[in-house]
């Protein structure tokens, strides 16, 4: 267990964080807040070279290669752009229109409580493997802070990187594990279609783009839902969609904006081409002229089944073996897929919802907030899962 001063130190970093989001690769204030805590215990954490976000190693000296493969921990520092929505609380947002909706405030504080036990054990000698902490910008911006915070180096000599996500539907002091995919593929799609307009009272001298937009936004997700084996779960969901501005004139322009999730990484890859074909079809039987955006995001997270178990037998040494229950795929998406790309890890989903409450948080709404014995619960699951990773394992980044 923490001690209770470390703990009310991290409810209050957190707090401090809650109340100053900011969103992806304009972490400044986040950045410094984690680098002087770090530095404070006698680490030496390094700035990310896209300005915001940090890379600090425990039990490894500036520049030096390990023989034993790093374990690295995760946490993603952004906010959301949506404004924070609870009443009467102390540490609601201060920042207007901006949240920490999806509890990368506690993710952030639960690696740095963990680097923090970390330190003070290698300094006694008892930490026997090096580990390295990742506080990543921009994970709510795609493709995803990941991948600039792997251009730079983070994953040099890394053998398993570990994560959380909070979970708003698993209680305090809980864990959700899978093996394999345990989240969605997540890409942006923006279409604009064009075509002469004209008076609605002669709708055939014209490309009738307000019907046209609506057979693309109800015909596209159900051609591409055929087009691939079902199990695949690739399914295309619209955000926005506008067109005109008087009752009685035919428009020249029509936008539609979704997301394109789905649950099978080969199929992901082969999506944007189904998409456009689709898109291609239902536009051209319209006479519309489209033109599309689609925005890659990030592939699936997929669990490798040895950090998964690992992350089993940390949280069942500190917690019971009851503290552990299997969670379904979500259709979330998560830039964490990019390490896993690189190397073996798993993310586990946090239960912060506190115990008998019926009130449903869910993420990314204005009013998430989370159970901060969950910061606690995450500390002892990393520092756990430090001590039992066999120190020969994995191998360096693949």
């Amino acid at each position: 267990m923490l001690s209770e001063s470390l703990h009310a130190e991290l409810v209050a970093f957190r707090r401090d964080l809650h109340m100053h989001p900011e969103l992806g690769n304009q972490e400044f204030r986040t950045t410094a807040a984690i680098k002087e805590r770090l530095e404070q215990a006698g680490l030496r954490p390094r700035v990310l070279a896209s300005g915001t976000g940090l890379v600090c190693d425990i039990g490894l000296r500036e520049g030096e290669r390990s023989a034993i493969p790093v374990l690295a921990l995760r946490a993603d520092i952004d906010a959301l752009p949506i404004p924070d929505t609870k009443s009467d609380c102390a540490y609601r947002s201060t920042v207007p229109d901006r949240a920490h909706a999806c509890g990368h405030d506690m993710h952030t504080t639960i690696v740095l409580g963990t680097g923090l036990v970390l330190a003070d054990l290698h300094a006694k000698g008892l930490l026997s493997r090096p580990v390295r902490l990742i506080f990543q910008p921009a994970e709510e911006v795609l493709p995803g802070g990941a991948l600039d915070a792997i251009e730079d180096g983070v994953l040099a000599g890394v053998g398993r990187i570990l994560a959380v996500h909070c979970d708003p539907r698993v209680d305090a002091g809980k864990v959700g594990l899978r093996h394999g995919p345990i989240t969605s593929a997540c890409d942006r799609l923006e279409i604009a279609l064009d075509g002469p307009g004209g008076h609605t009272a002669r709708p055939h001298l014209t490309t009738d783009l307000v019907t046209a937009a609506a057979r693309v936004a109800v015909d596209v997700p159900a051609l591409i839902a055929r087009r691939v084996d079902t199990r695949a779960g690739l399914a295309l969901t619209w955000g926005r969609i506008e067109s005109g501005h008087a009752p009685n004139v035919v428009p020249q322009h029509a936008e539609l904006a979704g997301t394109v999730r789905c649950l099978d990484l080969e199929a992901w890859r082969e999506a944007p081409d189904i998409v456009h074909a689709a898109i291609d079809e239902v536009a051209t039987l319209h006479r519309a002229k489209s033109e599309i955006n689609y925005v890659r995001g990030v592939p699936p997270v997929v669990n490798d089944r040895e950090s998964t178990e690992l992350l089993r037998r940390a949280m069942a040494a500190r917690r019971g073996r009851d503290s552990v229950e299997s969670t379904e795929q979500s259709l979330g998406g998560e830039d964490f897929s990019w390490y896993l790309e690189r190397v073996p890890g798993a993310m586990a989903r946090l239960g912060v919802r506190k115990p008998g409450e019926r009130t449903v948080r869910d993420l990314h709404q204005g009013d998430f907030d989370a159970d901060e014995h969950a910061i606690t619960v995450g500390v002892e699951l990393f520092t756990a899962a430090a001590f039992l990773e066999p120190n020969g394992s994995n191998g360096a980044t693949r």
